[in-house]
């Protein structure tokens, strides 16, 4: 049975009432089995150890909501009429949203950078507030390191925090071991972690997809196994401590005479090294997507993306795929390098727990979610993501529920991330030109 009402502006919606309703019924058992028993029952501390605390109101409300926000998508998007799609999106309203991003993606990048400069000096900007800038600044040069693995060469990599790792763990030993400083272990950590990479890409050449996919979360694993049974060397489980603090060219940020207050005559605060640690971290992102962009318009940038669309085309255009596979997992790994290297120097301590398979996935989902290959879009998904977990803290056992049905809304609704467009990597300014010359010697003939 079908219903048609004259809800839609210039076409009737068509609403089959059985199938809603048989879809609606099966949306409430899923609902039922997944709620009930993550939000309906909670385990307390109790005398003797542990009770069950009922939550049937809190699970009721939550089912009642996935059930009629599924009746409003049917109502509002999935209902149409014979021949016609659900939601018809005039071509003006098309047009001025294009053009409407083209200029947002062309000022975004500026305004960005001259807020993201000024941002320490505001008067609002207090200690919370610069602490959480300098871990979306980590994540947005680790994801613009992925970018360059997944996005543009095509790569699906699981196992990058593998690199994150070696990156921390090199400045750590190396300090440890042979007293080097922060601006000396910074170019090592990168070398190392771009050879680990190119160790990497030598057992998967021949893997795509899935068991790509495999091969590079066995990699991150076992890089966090050795990590964690390494007990000679790494400190194991307990990890390394102490690892020195990064200085401003030589002058230390400490209280009293020598120190960076003192050199320059200020007043001693805590919040010089955060704020030298804040221009550090987006120095090196800054870096990180200026090498980027400049890499995307060379041979080796667009040998990526050939790659990245048909790895059979690329090998018979005469590319050396198996060159292209490493450069791009090398030059990836090299800037998780320098990220997990200023991530050793500005906490302090690194150890195992903090490498796990959740940071890879968290990384992957940033590059995913802002838009694969858009360099703007991974800005955006890192401050919404890492964001949005500090916004919902206080939301406590609820924070990862409502994180992941934000995730599965925005790719429902926008399937190729939150900035799909980008720039292409070259353009033929000549193209019309050369066509009216070729058209002109050809009537000449």
């Amino acid at each position: 049975m079908a219903v048609v009402t004259n809800s839609a502006p210039h076409a009737a919606r068509r609403f089959d009432v059985p199938k809603i309703a048989k879809d609606l019924f099966f949306t409430t058992l899923i609902a039922i089995g997944i709620f009930g028993s993550t939000i309906a029952f909670e385990t307390v501390s109790a005398a003797g150890g542990l009770s069950l605390r009922y939550r049937f109101d809190t699970a009721f409300y939550v089912i009642l909501v996935v059930v009629l926000g599924r009746l409003l998508l049917w109502i509002f998007f999935w209902s149409k009429a014979p021949g016609q799609a659900a939601v018809t999106v005039p071509a003006g309203v098309k047009k001025s949203l294009r053009a409407f991003g083209e200029k947002f993606g062309r000022f975004a990048g500026p305004v960005l950078l001259l807020l993201a400069l000024v941002f320490p000096f505001l008067p609002t900007t207090d200690r919370y507030f610069l602490d959480l800038s300098i871990l979306i600044l980590t994540y947005i040069m680790l994801g613009w390191g992925l970018n360059i693995v997944v996005g543009l060469a095509g790569l699906l990599d699981l196992g990058y925090v593998a690199f994150y790792a070696i990156g921390a763990y090199s400045y750590a030993l190396l300090a440890q071991y042979f007293g080097l400083s922060f601006w000396m272990c910074l170019p090592l950590a990168g070398i190392l972690a771009a050879f680990w990479g190119i160790i990497l890409g030598f057992p998967v050449l021949r893997l795509r997809g899935d068991y790509l996919a495999i091969v590079t979360l066995a990699f991150g694993e076992i890089i966090r196994v050795v990590l964690l049974n390494w007990y000679q060397f790494t400190g194991g489980p307990n990890g390394i401590s102490g690892v020195p603090r990064p200085s401003f060219f030589g002058i230390p940020f400490t209280r009293g005479e020598g120190g960076f207050a003192d050199t320059f005559g200020l007043a001693f605060s805590s919040s010089h090294r955060m704020i030298f640690l804040y221009f550090l971290i987006l120095a090196l992102a800054l870096i990180t997507n200026v090498v980027t962009h400049r890499l995307r318009r060379l041979p080796i940038g667009r040998a990526w993306e050939a790659l990245r669309e048909d790895e059979i085309a690329c090998r018979s255009l005469g590319l050396n795929t198996t060159s292209v596979k490493l450069t791009a997992f090398a030059i990836g790994g090299m800037f998780a390098g320098f990220a997990g290297s200023f991530f050793a120097t500005r906490q302090g301590f690194v150890s195992p727990e903090s490498f796990t398979f959740i940071e890879s996935a968290l990384i992957l989902a940033i590059v995913v979610l802002g838009g694969m290959g858009s360099q703007l879009g991974v800005v955006v998904a890192s401050v919404v993501m890492i964001g949005g977990f500090e916004l919902f803290r206080e939301a406590e056992q609820y924070r990862m529920l409502i994180f992941g049905l934000a995730m599965v809304m925005i790719m429902v609704w926008r399937p190729r991330g939150l900035i799909s467009s980008r720039v292409p990597s070259i353009f033929l300014k000549e193209k019309k030109k050369v066509s009216a010359d070729m058209v002109a010697q050809g009537e000449g003939h």
